[in-house]
């Protein structure tokens, strides 16, 4: 069972995601597998670098003035194919297609429930 405030947190970035029109957004969920590092991941696709970084800034500020969180690690905004906002519960990637289609982070979790965010 997940805690209520990994569920808002999930929430969330969530709705920052769709509010700023990232892409084809799915939530895995490790809830049933054991020995991860994280509960969820947040995957969605940004159409530019300058889209991912708009996406990226406004899930920091929209986390942060909801639930007064911070990510305790961020990278990735140097060239912006992939960003990373791991809020420890949650980890955040916001890729480029091209990246995003190289990594195939959904393939490797295929084992975990998926969850397509719908707009």
């Amino acid at each position: 069972m997940q805690s209520k405030n990994t569920e808002m947190l999930l929430k969330l970035i969530n709705s920052a995601l769709t509010e700023k029109k990232g892409e084809n957004l799915v939530n895995i969920n490790f809830g049933k597998i054991e020995n991860t590092i994280t509960k969820y991941f947040v995957i969605c696709t940004a159409n530019s670098k300058i889209h991912g970084n708009t996406l990226a800034a406004f899930v920091e500020d929209f986390v942060r003035e909801n639930q007064k969180e911070k990510p305790w690690h961020k990278e990735g905004f140097e060239n912006s194919e992939w960003i990373l906002l791991d809020y420890v519960d949650v980890v955040v990637h916001i890729f480029q297609e091209e990246s995003r289609q190289f990594y195939k982070i959904e393939q490797l979790w295929a084992d975990a429930e998926t969850i397509k965010i719908e707009k």
